[in-house]
């Protein structure tokens, strides 16, 4: 059953635990996070380090990358912004007051959740908060944004709505435009450590402490459904077309029907907490605490491959072409070879919608 890989190769340059890795949207570059206080920019074609991100005063928690510039968010409290050419630092964000835990970046905006129990919007060309989301009673930790739609489909959400997910066991649904609450999603008994977004459908869907996934229409603020089956925290999310893959803390990856909360799939797929998923291509990549990270085919169920040679957790996962990305505590970004790996053609697994995982606590 799934025979083992090797690394292409080993990038070992970083002196901590890499928290986050994102990969640019052109698929040319990634870009890692770490808790050595530093960021770098890695080419996918050779696993070359391009720049080294040099600047944060403390560890750094998660990062994104864009074409044309990279974004980084630390314990220090603020956000920074980056030439991906140079690797000078553009911008530094100010204002959250504790760990900054999540940025994401869309329309022209850069969205933040931090411990300080806030979420924030910030003018990404001016680095100045534009607006602040308070209303949580702990800290702020998933997010996921819902772009307006042209013309507006529904009132509020005219300037976007913005999902956050707490450990005070709420989702809260806001209003960009205004800063104002649009809805409080309540229903959960834990935390809520990571959450997907179908923006066409305006369905969010949010993982817990409580072992639960639930389902939530944003607008009205209902809840949908509940999928139970989990014996352990939900830890990761990835969405694909209609079809919801959950990792958890019971140490398997489930597959659900989006639209009833049916479970239709069991992957048993580690000996820890499933801590990454990837969909790609008719496969799904899972990482775990258990140090390795494995291929199964999406449709299936079937291990294909399993990945050794980490020494600590995976924290993260990316795929590009022919290549597995996988970044660890132990400080390592591997690069693996997944040719050969049989490619699904059933139509319902493609389309990748979204994925979420839950941030790292801190040290």
């Amino acid at each position: 059953m799934g025979g083992g890989g090797s690394a292409l190769r080993v990038c070992a340059e970083h002196r901590g635990g890499i928290n986050w890795l994102s990969l640019s949207p052109d698929g040319q570059r990634l870009l890692t996070g770490s808790e050595d206080g530093t960021a770098r920019l890695w080419s996918t074609a050779d696993g070359r380090c391009c720049a080294l991100l040099r600047g944060h005063e403390s560890y750094v928690t998660f990062c994104q990358l864009e074409d044309e510039a990279a974004f980084t968010c630390s314990a220090d409290r603020t956000i920074r912004k980056w030439d991906v050419g140079t690797g000078q630092c553009l911008q530094v964000f100010r204002g959250h007051t504790s760990i900054v835990n999540r940025i994401l970046v869309a329309n022209n905006q850069l969205f933040s959740s931090s411990y300080d129990r806030t979420a924030r919007a910030w003018s990404v060309d001016k680095g100045q908060v534009s607006r602040e989301f308070r209303g949580h009673r702990n800290c702020v930790l998933a997010l996921a944004y819902s772009a307006p739609r042209d013309p507006p489909f529904e009132e509020p959400s005219a300037g976007g709505l913005l999902v956050t997910g707490s450990t005070d066991g709420t989702a809260k649904v806001w209003q960009v435009a205004s800063g104002c609450c649009h809805q409080t999603l309540r229903g959960h008994t834990g935390a809520v450590l990571c959450l997907v977004l179908d923006a066409p459908s305006h369905t969010a869907f949010t993982g817990s402490t409580d072992t639960t996934i639930r389902a939530w229409d944003i607008l009205s603020g209902e809840q949908l459904r509940v999928f139970r089956e989990h014996q352990g925290s939900v830890i990761c999310l990835e969405l694909v077309n209609q079809h919801v893959y959950s990792g958890s803390a019971d140490r398997t990856v489930k597959c659900w029907l989006a639209d009833s909360g049916e479970c239709v799939r069991t992957f048993p797929a580690h000996r820890h907490s499933v801590s990454a998923l990837k969909y790609h291509a008719g496969t799904l990549f899972t990482g775990s605490g258990d140090a390795r990270a494995r291929a199964f085919d999406a449709q299936s169920g079937a291990l294909q491959r399993v990945f050794r040679g980490h020494a600590f957790i995976i924290n993260c996962i990316q795929v590009h072409g022919q290549v597995l990305f996988t970044a660890s505590h132990d400080g390592h970004l591997r690069l693996w070879d997944v040719r050969g790996l049989p490619r699904s053609r059933s139509r319902l697994f493609s389309n990748k919608v979204g994925c979420a995982t839950a941030p790292l606590q801190p040290a």
